[in-house]
């Protein structure tokens, strides 16, 4: 248990989906949204990231938000605090940003009024906010996430050994997720269900497996997604095909797009990123690896910052 009166909150960033696992499956990043917690007479939010800039800076904060629901079910009251927050996880762009936020609401909630969750509370938590475990599950364990909503229950796999690199293609434009699901079917017939199902199975089962080929091959047969979002990602078959040409062996939407993931071989992402980066100039390219710890929280010594005009 974190004690004292100052505090780190680092959540990573996640990918979801991987292509055929919809809702189901999720990839944790080594991009992180971190948070210098401090005791405070108010609430008080610092943006220590320009794109952090635009949101509230008091207790109407979203991560504050989420934490306080959190203490009211538990019947706790939480001290006030100032938040110093900084973060490399693109907004709106498919990389888990507002579940990163949702999970550092719950982990700020858990130490200020010393919960003592369980990894497992914390996930139906969140699931509460999210509703898939896809992104959620990933920021809090860490590694290839596997994971089943049901009515009371959330199961997870957390697998940490997968020898895996990835390479995302971020476009400038925004997507927001309301948008990208919007596009999908309300329904799918019984055969259709069945195939896609076992798509998933069996791209999990080649990850595993370490199959990358076949991997890959189950990335493209996606069937409850991928079909209906692309149409909304400017060239995305095109950026598909430049993937596979660099070295990627599966490429997907990352969650609800518009970032697209390349997953690479380890020790091959950093050239593979290098060779997209020439052909793709409009998009930023990066190589990151898998986060394998999820959601941390550490004790800190007392946190210069810079006082804004507020």
């Amino acid at each position: 248990m974190i004690s004292g009166n100052s505090f780190k909150i680092k959540v990573p960033a996640s990918t979801a989906n991987l292509g055929p696992g919809f809702d189901s499956i999720g990839l944790a990043l080594n991009l992180y949204l971190e948070i210098m917690v401090e005791k405070s007479e108010r609430w008080q939010v610092i943006p220590l990231s320009k794109e952090l800039e635009v949101f509230q800076n008091d207790e109407s904060h979203f991560i504050i938000s989420v934490a306080k629901q959190v203490a009211k079910k538990y019947y706790k009251t939480l001290p006030p605090c100032r938040l110093s927050i900084k973060s490399e996880i693109p907004l709106a762009r498919g990389l888990g940003s507002s579940a990163s936020a949702i999970v550092a609401g719950i982990e700020l909630a858990d130490v200020l009024g010393a919960l003592n969750l369980t990894s497992q509370q914390k996930l139906d938590i969140a699931i509460d906010f999210e509703d898939h475990p896809d992104n959620i599950g990933a920021s809090l364990y860490g590694g290839l996430v596997i994971g089943s909503k049901n009515d009371d229950h959330t199961e997870i796999v957390s697998i940490h050994d997968l020898p895996v690199e990835i390479v995302v293609m971020i476009p400038k434009e925004e997507l927001l997720t309301k948008e990208s699901r919007a596009v999908l079917p309300d329904s799918f017939s019984f055969e259709v269900a069945v195939r896609a199902g076992s798509i998933s199975n069996v791209f999990i089962a080649a990850l595993l497996s370490q199959e990358w080929n076949k991997a890959g091959r189950m990335m493209r047969k996606d069937q409850y997604h991928q079909p209906f979002r692309k149409r909304l990602i400017t060239d995305y078959d095109q950026i598909e095909g430049l993937a596979y040409k660099a070295g990627a062996f599966g490429v997907a939407l990352s969650g609800a797009g518009p970032s697209i993931i390349g997953l690479v071989e380890a020790g091959k992402g950093k050239e593979v990123a290098d060779n997209l980066s020439l052909v793709l100039p409009k998009m930023n390219v990066l190589c990151l690896s898998i986060d394998k710890a999820g959601s941390l929280v550490e004790p800190t010594a007392s946190i210069p910052y810079i006082r804004k005009a507020l």
